[in-house]
């Protein structure tokens, strides 16, 4: 049966354009469907060195490159905490609550570089969809995805508004990548927000902070910042932009936003109000966005693929920023299911859900440990950063923090830290019990 396209991929932010990216090259005839028309602005907008070899791949390296955004070398972490932590059997550090890592510090496999890059994504986004443009892929902006036929053994029907009319296109398989949307995973009701990650940030951009003033070293001014608040479960991201533009976002579990009854600035002070240096820091800073909330953000999907569907990106499933790891995903995820699209496609034999078992398996297993090293994260609360500064333990974090999860090999620190939040968590009087967050999360729940 003759269809429109070999594949269509809704969505055009990292995870679509890069899969259309990959499409096109390997020879099927590829459209691109995105609501909005580019750029526009959107959160989440530092990378790590695990997208590197994609970019490359798909040949937008070079752009993003030559786009001037600020080098990422590496991530620090801040606390307003005073007390003492006292020694413990785990730690053969004199341990203090700041910590820093440089990706230098590790090799990572198809990676040249020992820094990445804090994106406006805004501008990037635009980067990626015209590669995939150029690449091949028929771009359709500013057009919506209404529905997703799969009843039709032989070919799938996107039926998409443009304008006011609505225009039905045909192909062999579908790549959701519409993002938190999900395009598929509301249609087939596949989507289970995560109980325990009841996440909310309030966000925006300073002009003019004084990055230098936050950090010892001022050649890791530009790192990704984690600042712990002394409120449980909470911290705060900043970000640079540009060499004058920084985000700054707080980020708390969803229930003390509800309790504080605050609007969005005010609850924005407030928090960062408990960490006098950094309040300081941006009360001399001019405010160039206005305060905007993301919330409802970790979820999972009960299926990930099906008989001619394959779903990408954040439309597959979002755990939380802590890390940076959303674009990396969006990334990998593509590079993994094109792979299997595209054997599919050259095999001749359909493109039936066993034909992405391999994506399946794997994207499950690197997604399954970001969830529990954050969900250990959370808990451990500011003690995280003994692992951070333990060298038994530092190249593993930073194995994690790189976004390289997708070699199948559980990272060895997992092991150590659940060994020792077991021990902390179970006996009140050790003397890190007092700084254990409060949030619990089991390691592989929702399933994903």
């Amino acid at each position: 049966m003759n269809t429109d396209f070999d594949a269509i991929v809704i969505g055009g932010g990292p995870a679509g354009s890069t899969a259309a990216a990959y499409l096109a090259m390997g020879g099927m005839s590829v459209a691109l469907i995105e609501s909005a028309v580019f750029p526009r602005p959107h959160v989440g907008e530092s990378l790590v060195p695990a997208t590197t070899p994609v970019l490359k791949e798909t040949g937008a390296l070079e752009e993003v490159d030559a786009a001037g955004f600020p080098r990422k070398y590496g991530a620090s972490w801040t606390t307003a905490e005073t007390r003492d932590l006292p020694p413990s059997e785990f730690s053969e550090l004199s341990h203090a609550w700041t910590a820093d890592v440089q990706f230098v510090e590790r090799d990572q496999v198809g990676v040249d570089r020992d820094y990445t890059y804090h994106v406006d994504r805004g501008r990037f986004d635009l980067i990626l969809l015209k590669n995939a443009e150029a690449k091949g892929a028929k771009v359709f902006s500013g057009v919506r995805v209404l529905r997703v036929d799969l009843d039709d053994p032989e070919q799938v029907t996107v039926t998409a508004r443009l304008g006011r009319s609505e225009v039905g296109l045909t192909c062999r398989v579908v790549v959701d990548a519409s993002g938190r949307q999900g395009v598929l995973g509301r249609q087939l009701k596949m989507k289970v927000f995560d109980p325990v990650f009841d996440q909310y940030a309030v966000h925006t951009w300073f002009e003019g902070l004084d990055r230098e003033s936050l950090t010892t070293s001022p050649e890791r001014a530009d790192h990704i910042f984690v600042h712990f608040l002394p409120i449980k479960d909470t911290w705060v991201w900043q970000i640079p932009i540009t060499e004058t533009v920084t985000s700054i976002g707080v980020v708390t579990q969803k229930a003390r936003f509800r309790e504080a009854g605050a609007e969005r600035e005010d609850f924005f002070w407030d928090f960062v109000g408990s960490h006098p240096r950094l309040e300081s820091a941006l009360r001399k800073a001019e405010r160039i966005r206005p305060f905007t909330a993301e919330a409802d953000y970790s979820y999972a999907m009960e299926r990930i693929c099906g008989d001619r569907y394959v779903l990408i990106g954040d439309a597959a499933r979002f755990v939380d920023p802590i890390f940076s790891s959303g674009v990396s995903v969006a990334l990998n995820s593509a590079r993994l299911a094109c792979r299997d699209i595209l054997a599919a496609h050259r095999a001749g034999n359909g493109f039936s859900a066993s034909a992405f078992r391999g994506y399946e398996d794997t994207l499950r297993r690197a997604v399954s440990y970001w969830y529990e090293f954050i969900s250990i994260y959370y808990r451990l609360n500011v003690l995280f950063t003994v692992f951070v500064q333990d060298p038994r333990y530092r190249t593993d974090v930073l194995k994690m923090l790189q976004g390289d999860v997708y070699d199948g090999e559980e990272p060895r620190v997992l092991q150590a830290m659940r060994d020792v939040l077991t021990v902390v968590e179970n006996d009140p009087s050790h003397p890190w019990h007092p700084f254990l967050g409060t949030l619990r999360a089991p390691a592989m729940a929702p399933r994903f």
